[in-house]
């Protein structure tokens, strides 16, 4: 019996240890006030991925829940932007929801390393479009 617990409680170990160094699965968003975001895009000559959203929006929701966490999105996404992630009902959220006149949610804003307006969308997208959306910014 003592065996049988010890056993239990290596494979337990292992497989929390596997679970946490397998890395994100979907897009790692950046957790930084937009000065910041900026002046690392500009530092590192990459484009931004903005995804401004709302608590109460059902398909930012479902965004959040299966597109970004997808890894093929997470792989392109964390590979080729600096992803972000505002409410457009709170903080750095509001002024950018304004500043890009947003009107529907949920809405991507790619930005150029310089900070300009390379695209806009908006709208539900599953997995596969989601990553053309991004690749014609990349081009």
């Amino acid at each position: 019996m003592k065996k049988l617990l010890i056993l239990s409680a290596a494979i337990l170990f292992s497989i929390v240890i596997t679970a946490q160094t397998s890395g994100p699965s979907g897009i790692t968003f950046e957790n930084a006030e937009w000065s910041k975001v900026l002046a690392k895009a500009k530092a590192e000559n990459k484009p931004i991925f903005i995804d401004i959203s709302t608590s109460w929006c059902g398909y930012c929701k479902k965004m959040k829940a299966k597109t970004f966490t997808d890894s093929e999105v997470g792989k392109f996404y964390n590979k080729e932007f600096i992803n972000v992630s505002f409410d457009a009902e709170k903080g750095d959220g509001i002024a950018l929801a304004e500043k890009y006149k947003v009107n529907g949610y949920p809405t991507f804003v790619y930005l150029n390393p310089d900070g300009s307006l390379a695209q806009q969308t908006s709208g539900y997208r599953n997995a596969e479009e989601f990553i053309k959306v991004g690749q014609l910014i990349t081009k």
